[in-house]
């Protein structure tokens, strides 16, 4: 049996975890163990800096509960969730490029009826979201379900409130018979990840800035079609070209346009100012 020196511990470790019953779980595994031995290699990683390491690990599992995922935070801030994505979304040219989920998804969101305004009343600028869902071939897609939940007008998700009695800015809008839809809710705001936990003491530690552009997160999975996990950000909004977790895309980027009081896309009537945004989501068919 050979002995650990620094020449052949990165070699048998290879050795064990490529005994994993799963090929792929093999894998991993090697890649993993190749290339963090590499890292270690190249940065020369001090015995107090791989402490510091674990504990902040430690620390980012202790800050994450079933509201706030500090893991994926983490994964988001160095680019790792958005390379995810693109490397498991290579939809058609056609379909709506996906962006990554987020930590503050919250599952079983409220059905709402075309147009229903999802803010409940809370504070801020009225906004009418509307158009339709196809396939890449320009066929309507009916009654689609679209999952949509977006922060507040102060930056916050409902995941990050304490004592929320009720759904706060999210809900699961369907299609009509021809593919259209009305969302209503309140103009988004741009926020910064929160930055009370590891996370965001590491960012700190940075030139990084920690914000997001305005935008609002859009779910559709139905069935036939590639599950679509996207944003819309808002045109002219702060902080698109830093984006903290790497997820503007221009394609995403739409115009908000500020109408005044009266008529609304819902065919209802407001006595004052509201915005509205339009955009077109295309599936690409399930492979």
């Amino acid at each position: 049996m050979d002995h650990v020196t620094d020449s052949n511990l990165t070699d048998l470790a290879l050795q064990r975890w490529a005994t994993a019953h799963s090929p792929r779980l093999a894998e991993l595994m090697t890649a993993l163990v190749r290339h963090v031995h590499a890292f270690a290699r190249e940065v020369e990683l001090t015995e107090q800096e791989w402490a510091t390491a674990m504990e902040w690990l430690a620390a980012t599992g202790r800050a994450s509960d079933d509201k706030r995922q500090e893991f994926i935070l983490a994964s988001d801030v160095i680019g790792l969730s958005t390379l995810v994505v693109q490397l498991n979304n290579r939809f058609s040219a056609q379909a709506t490029p996906a962006t990554v989920l987020g930590p503050f998804h919250i599952e079983g969101s409220p059905p709402a009826e075309s147009g229903t305004d999802m803010s409940q009343g809370l504070p801020g600028m009225p906004l009418f979201l509307t158009g339709t869902v196809t396939d890449t071939s320009g066929a309507p897609v009916p009654r689609a379900v679209l999952d949509v939940w977006q922060a507040d007008a102060e930056g916050y998700y409902e995941a990050q409130l304490d004592e929320v009695d009720e759904a706060r800015l999210r809900a699961r809008y369907r299609t009509r018979s021809d593919g259209t839809y009305c969302v209503r809710t309140i103009a988004p705001l741009g926020y910064s990840i929160p930055m009370d936990g590891p996370v965001g003491t590491l960012v700190a530690n940075t030139e990084i800035s920690p914000y997001r552009p305005a935008h609002i997160h859009v779910l559709i999975d139905e069935p036939g079609y590639a599950r679509l996990v996207t944003h819309l950000f808002q045109a002219g909004s702060q902080y698109l070209d830093t984006d903290v977790v790497f997820g503007t895309r221009s394609e995403l980027v739409v115009d908000f346009t500020e109408h005044p009081a009266g008529p609304t896309p819902d065919g209802g009537h407001l006595d004052r100012p509201y915005l509205h945004a339009s955009y077109d989501f295309v599936l690409d068919p399930e492979h």
